[in-house]
């Protein structure tokens, strides 16, 4: 028998996998509880079992799933007892879910407000007008401009911000008594976020909802829950009220996760890692010296490595029946900066600000409408394709969805080659292979790994790849474009200590472009900052994060979870 203020008990839970003949646990005798109107967070890297304990609970694990033991009781019902048809009578009722990926989640052949009303009809059993009203409600709820036209929008109309509203109206949509919600704000930019977290803890206050909040993001579980339990391995490694578990851990586990933070203050040379806290059973870590500045204000413009000047990229909004463009919309609104030799220049601004399309335009990967851009004193916007080409071997760029960047067709050794020779580098395939191989073990892989083929490989590890691709032709110049905003945050020091440590060897110039400023500033010598098109503040990276001079500025740097984690 539960305690009457206990919603959620999950006590002694395992789950198995079946591999061919093997059984692997991905859930481990876990036991946590969930109180009516409490918010407790799951804490752990891709893998540790956060996720599938949720799809436990809601009863949407795969056929391939086995439970070994335990109870999920809720309500003093045990859930892993009921059949289809029983379980379906919780879900999406009592129990919601807010899914990691929305545009995954959302139906994309099916309007976004028809998937919200359809969940309405079934649980409440009103007609379409009904439901229809109780949607447009909804919308305006989650504070989604324009209800009747994001009705009719489909997911790959409206923005990651406005999908996972959708979600979250969908998700409370029959007044659930508990939400459970999936890394909802992984891949939104802090503004966003900040908004997203607002509107769940006002959702929860007026429903009086219990909120399960899972993420591998320490800052915004902070400002979400009042208990957190962390995660290891299939395991429950920690647990206890947020304030403790965040300010005095115990596992060395936990102790690695908050350490491996870029800290608000100072620069170490080096993160440290998960790996060495459990290696060291979590004592302390020494932090590395601090990174001497590699650029100052007052170099010399002889010293730019790249400057561009009136830089312009406008798209065509609309068209005539014959064709003539009726609007444009400026994705690089006149553009002037210079980046010196040496540096790393962090951009920094919401998705749709044009930082993308910035450093693509860098490339001449887009073409831009108006302007210059002069790298090593040579105008790229003037030169032959044959000429282009040549310079392309001092600069290249890391992309943000390394998995969609590589070819799946080609082993990463063929990848890291490729460049190679169309540049006509190394002579011959033997050399090329053993600079590959120089490559794979320079940025933390093994030259066994040469066979491989990028979906035998973990995000990141093909991170790792992408980046030895990009140093294939000795470029001087490189661009990261959001390098490392999808990975867990100890896989994110790992990147970020290799970006750094190949910086000083071979004294790469970087623009970083990020919208996490908290890592941006830990990289950056300096920082611009991005809004509309255009360069709206540029500066020293902690003058500019500490002492922020425009409006916008200030909106990102507070949009940032406020509550500061102590590091170990």
């Amino acid at each position: 028998m539960q305690h009457k203020d206990l919603l959620l008990d999950v006590n002694g839970l395992s789950v198995q996998f079946k591999n061919d003949a093997k059984l692997t646990y991905a859930v481990e005798n876990i036991s946590f509880s969930v109180k009516r109107g409490e918010s407790v967070g799951l804490v752990g890297e891709s893998g540790s079992g956060k996720s599938i304990t949720a799809l436990a609970i809601i009863g949407l694990l795969p056929p391939q799933a086995i439970f070994q033991n335990g109870t999920i009781l809720f309500n003093d019902t045990d859930l892993l007892h009921l059949n289809r048809q029983q379980i379906r009578t919780y879900r999406g009722n009592k129990i919601s879910m807010i899914f990691q990926e929305p545009m995954t989640a959302l139906n994309p052949v099916v309007r976004c407000g028809e998937q919200v009303a359809e969940s309405i009809r079934l649980h409440q059993g009103v007609n379409k007008k009904e439901a229809r009203q109780q949607v447009f409600s909804l919308f305006e709820k989650v504070q989604l401009p324009r209800p009747e036209e994001i009705f009719r929008s489909y997911p790959h109309q409206i923005s990651g911000g406005q999908k996972q509203r959708v979600m979250i109206a969908m998700a409370v949509a029959n007044k659930p008594d508990l939400l459970i919600a999936d890394e909802p704000t992984t891949a939104l930019d802090v503004t966003v976020q900040k908004e997203i977290i607002g509107l769940l803890n006002d959702l929860r206050a007026e429903y009086g909802m219990s909120l399960l909040f899972i993420s591998h993001d320490l800052g915004v579980i902070s400002e979400v829950s009042e208990r957190v339990a962390v995660m290891y391995r299939g395991k429950i490694v920690e647990e206890g009220a947020a304030e403790d578990v965040f300010r005095r851990p115990e596992h060395p586990y936990t102790k690695g996760l908050l350490a491996c933070r870029p800290p608000l203050k100072g620069k170490p040379e080096v993160l440290p890692t998960i790996d060495e806290f459990l290696e060291t059973d979590g004592q302390e870590v020494p932090a590395g010296k601090a990174v001497k500045p590699t650029a100052s204000s007052g170099r010399s413009t002889e010293e730019n490595i790249l400057e561009t000047e009136h830089l312009v990229k406008k798209y065509i909004t609309g068209r005539t029946l014959f064709g003539k463009a009726t609007g444009y919309v400026h994705a690089v609104n006149d553009v002037s900066f210079q980046v010196r030799e040496g540096e790393t220049l962090g951009l920094v601004g919401e998705s749709g600000c044009g930082k993308t399309t910035l450093g693509r335009s860098l490339l001449r990967l887009i073409e831009p409408n108006e302007g210059t851009i002069w790298f090593d004193e040579k105008n790229l916007l003037q030169l032959s394709k044959s000429a282009l080409k040549k310079e392309r071997k001092h600069m290249n760029i890391v992309f943000q969805d390394p998995y969609s960047s590589l070819n799946p067709r080609l082993s990463i050794g063929q990848a890291i080659m490729e460049p190679m020779a169309v540049h006509g580098l190394y002579i011959n395939k033997k050399n090329r292979r053993k600079k590959t191989e120089e490559l794979l073990e320079k940025t933390g892989l093994k030259k066994e790994h040469f066979y491989r083929y990028p979906h035998e490989f973990s995000g990141g590890q093909r991170q790792r790849i992408v980046i030895a691709r990009a140093l294939a032709l000795n470029p001087k110049f490189i661009i990261c474009d959001e390098a490392v905003s999808a990975l867990d945050v100890s896989v994110q020091a790992r990147i970020l200590n290799l970006l750094n440590n190949l910086k000083r060897e071979f004294g790469f110039t970087y623009i970083f472009i990020s919208h996490d400023l908290s890592v941006v500033r830990y990289m950056s010598d300096r920082i611009m900052v991005m809004k509309d098109g255009k360069i709206v503040e540029t500066g020293d990276a902690d003058q500019v994060y500490f002492h922020p001079q425009h409006a916008y500025t200030k909106k990102l740097i507070a949009s940032i979870p406020a509550v500061e984690i102590n590091h170990i």
